[in-house]
């Protein structure tokens, strides 16, 4: 899910060191892991198979330090890092929004944006909140129990006036069932809802695999409103404090940053730059704005 709202750019002088040596090497008293804090039911981000694009960077990592992974497994809704790295279970939280205040982050590794998903046969093709045709086309998002605007698409589409054809989806959804939020897809190839707008990568990987064709086009709007954005930063995240373990993890993604945009590339994770244009797979991102919001969908806005 996309976690709670909000860089550390990586000094390169410990560069040398962290190539020659694991990770554990500085830590002596630290298992020889790397611990990481994941959802064991968030795909496409994590899963307790290891079948996300974050287990599979996590294990990049770890393969370069000479380490397992070590998960510890938690929801990631309210509290997630607070029960995960605030209690010492783990050390890294893979993917978070870049400058979360809750802890020490890396330049961010990719940007994405919330996206409009609609089938295919529609001919229903949209690029910005503002089109009229919002306004009479049944509209899909994910909310926050009762709270239509927790997330940035009811934000919009309430400061627009917009809101009776609008059906909420749980973005916790049922837990017992795989990726909850993934329902909100599943209702446009079901013709619940003529549009949906979700969270990209979220909205990707799950258009990819439908069988009942699907369009994903991100959207153009820079904010919601409120101040709030449309697309975030992900970073890697630690405690405060862990210095070489986050110096370690940017040299990581500077080194690996290739291998990095090839994995996202395989999980159709939706790519813009900083301004909110669509960006290729191979693409480098600036490190962006901080998110003030909190959103949800798979990592994190």
């Amino acid at each position: 899910m996309i976690a709670a709202a909000l860089r550390l750019a990586a000094p390169a002088l410990v560069a040398a060191t962290v190539a020659a040596a694991p990770w554990s090497a500085h830590h002596p008293a630290r298992p020889r892991a790397l611990r990481v804090c994941a959802d064991p039911n968030n795909m496409p981000f994590s899963d307790s198979a290891g079948h996300g694009f974050e287990n599979r960077i996590a294990s990049l990592v770890a393969r370069d330090l000479h380490e397992p992974v070590a998960y510890t497994w938690w929801a990631q809704r309210r509290g997630f890092v607070r029960n995960t790295l605030g209690a010492q279970r783990c050390d890294v939280v893979i993917g978070i929004i870049a400058g979360d205040e809750q802890l020490s982050t890396t330049a961010p590794y990719y940007r994405s944006t919330y996206v409009f998903v609609t089938r295919r046969s529609s001919n229903l093709h949209f690029a910005s909140m503002n089109d009229p045709r919002l306004r009479r086309v049944r509209i899909g998002i994910h909310v926050i129990g009762d709270d239509y605007n927790s997330l940035p698409p009811g934000v919009a589409l309430a400061g627009r006036g917009i809101v009776r054809n609008v059906v909420g989806y749980s973005i916790y959804g049922n837990y017992a069932k795989p990726s909850p939020p993934a329902t909100l897809i599943t209702a446009v190839a079901q013709g619940k809802v003529d549009v949906a707008i979700a969270w990209g990568p979220l909205a990707g990987y799950y258009a990819a695999r439908s069988r009942v064709p699907l369009d994903v086009s991100p959207v153009g709007d820079a904010m919601a409103g409120h101040g709030i954005p449309f697309s975030y930063a992900i970073a890697m995240g630690v405690r405060k404090g862990d210095t070489t373990l986050l110096r370690t993890l940017q040299h990581e993604l500077d080194t690996r940053r290739a291998a990095i945009r090839h994995i996202l590339a395989e999980y159709h994770v939706p790519l813009v730059t900083d301004d909110g244009a669509q960006a290729r797979a191979d693409t480098d991102h600036p490190a962006g704005d901080t998110a003030p919001h909190t959103a949800s969908g798979g990592t994190r806005p």
